[in-house]
Formats: structure tokens, sequence, C-alpha cells
């Protein structure tokens, strides 16, 4: 049986997702700051992950993001800034790590700006198109579409503030929800799933597609 998608005019008349308010978003910025929340993003062990790029619009022009790296827990997130040099240490160690599950949609194209920006490859990545894939869904499944399936919910992004300027140092109130909720969503639909740790398919190891009902 073929497992069907809410469409967007079923989504846009769901009640909202409530992701995280601004005092749970924080953007470590000092040494201190960015040991602390490598630390906790350890700890947690499973996180939501995304990136942020300025966007491109000229024909050949080469994006040279990302420029915000996110990381949500069950109750926070943290946004780490690539121009922030302090914090590149910290970043590479999480992006790297096997141990630390980093949970998105549509990943692949993530990895690929990680290593023209950072020289490295994502490890422990769980992309949820992957995930869906396996369970029988054949339509590409994003945060919006999986937001909606899972919790019945609407998640709103604003392409305005998609396509904003992601490479400034200051990131406006509107950014930093974006960006961390975009994370944390990711984060609340696996947690919905409740799947067992070890049968997550990551990104770059060999996976079976589970049959179709």
């Amino acid at each position: 049986m073929k497992k069907i998608v809410p469409s967007k005019t079923e989504i846009a008349l769901m009640e909202p997702f409530v992701g995280l308010t601004l005092e749970r978003i924080h953007v470590p910025s000092t040494k201190e700051e960015l040991a602390s929340a490598t630390a906790e993003i350890k700890a947690a062990g499973i996180v939501g992950f995304d990136t942020e790029s300025k966007p491109t619009f000229a024909i050949g022009e080469v994006s040279e993001g990302p420029h915000v790296v996110q990381f949500a827990l069950s109750d926070k997130a943290y946004l780490f800034q690539i121009h922030r040099a302090d914090g590149h240490a910290f970043l590479i160690e999480l992006l790297q790590s096997k141990d630390v599950l980093k949970v998105g949609f549509d990943l692949k194209s993530d990895n690929g700006h990680v290593y023209a920006k950072l020289g490295i490859n994502l490890g422990g990545v769980v992309d949820l198109n992957t995930v869906f894939r396996m369970a029988g869904y054949q339509k590409h499944m994003g945060v919006r579409a999986a937001v909606g399936l899972v919790f019945k919910q609407r998640f709103a992004k604003s392409r305005h503030v998609t396509t904003s300027n992601w490479s400034q140092h200051q990131l406006t109130p509107q950014q930093m929800l974006y960006a961390a909720n975009d994370a944390y969503a990711a984060l609340k639909v696996l947690e919905a799933l409740d799947l067992p740790r070890e049968e997550l398919p990551i990104m770059g190891q060999p996976t079976v597609d589970a049959k179709a009902d």
C-alpha cells in the first residue's frame, strides 16, 4: 500500500508547530561558551542538525557557505557562526564525530558545503529523507511534510528569511528562530518515530531499504 504524505493544502490548514523561542537559542561567541556548548551537544548524543549559507543569485556564482551551523537539543539550540575562528576546532570536532548523531533533511548537500569550507566530511549523519524512504514513503520528504505527517502540524518557513544574508556577523532574531527550529523540528520528528539508534541509517554507510506495506 502506497504511503501518502499530506498535501500543501492540507498542511496549510493544520495548527502551527511550536518551536523553540529566542531565549532557548544560543549563539556562542567566547571560547568558554563554545566549549560549554560543545560539551552539551556531545552529551546529548543525538541532535537536530542543519546549516545555512548566504544565497547566491548570479549564474555561476559559487556559494561560500555554510555560514551558520545549527545543533538542536530537546530544549535548546546552538548556532555556530563560521566567521568565529575560535570556534572552528570545536565545530570540526562535532561535525566529524561519529558518536554525535546529527539528524536533518537533505544533508548530502550540507556535507559538500562543509567539505568545501572546512576540508572535512561529516560523520554520524542521519538524513531523515532516507528514514522515510525506508519506511515506504516514495515522495521526497522535507521538514514541512514530515512535521505535517508526524504531528499533524504546520511548520512555517519564510522565503524572506531563507534567502537572507547568513554571513552577517549579527544574526537577526528572525534568522535565529528560523535556523534553530529547522534543526529542532528534525530532532522532534526523529524522537516521535522512536527508532532504535542501531537501526538509524548513517550517511555513507550501506543501508537496506525496508519494503513498503
